[in-house]
Parts: structure tokens; C-alpha cells; sequence
């Protein structure tokens, strides 16, 4: 099943043309900064399994891959 819709998933401002939002898939949406096209609070969660050199705001905001890649003496993540 499509995540697309005919509606936009935006709770606040948005600099995307409304025609555009209403045809982006509702994960297109999601994944543009709430800056830009403000679909609420994400999901976004740390995957650190102990205590991290990584700000906990960083660590949120950037993929569980690039969180991974990290030395663990830096932010454990297994």
C-alpha cells in the first residue's frame, strides 16, 4: 500500500507549494527538516546502549547507520 495521499501531513508552516505536499509520499514529507515543512515531532530516537561523547540532540538527528559507525569508546551502540 502507498503511504501517498491527496492531503498534506504538515501540523505548521511549510515552504512547500501545497500541490506539491498533497502529492509527496507522507515518509517524503516526514524526512524534510520541520524548518522547512514542519510535520511535528519525529520519531527520531538515540541507539546509544550507554553513555555517549555524542550530544543526545545529535545523536537523534542522525541515522542509526552513522550512529553505528562510531567507536564504541565514543557512543556504544551494541
Amino acid at each position: 500500500m502507498s503511504d501517498s495521499t491527496s492531503r498534506s501531513h504538515a501540523v505548521g508552516d511549510s515552504i512547500v507549494p501545497q500541490k506539491l505536499q498533497e502529492k509527496l509520499p507522507e515518509g517524503v514529507e516526514k524526512a524534510v527538516p520541520n524548518a522547512i515543512h514542519d510535520t511535528g515531532p519525529s520519531n527520531a530516537k538515540s541507539h546509544a546502549t550507554g553513555d555517549s561523547a555524542v550530544p543526545e540532540p545529535m545523536q537523534k538527528a542522525v541515522p542509526k547507520g552513522a550512529e553505528e559507525a562510531l567507536p564504541d569508546k565514543v557512543h556504544p551502540t551494541n
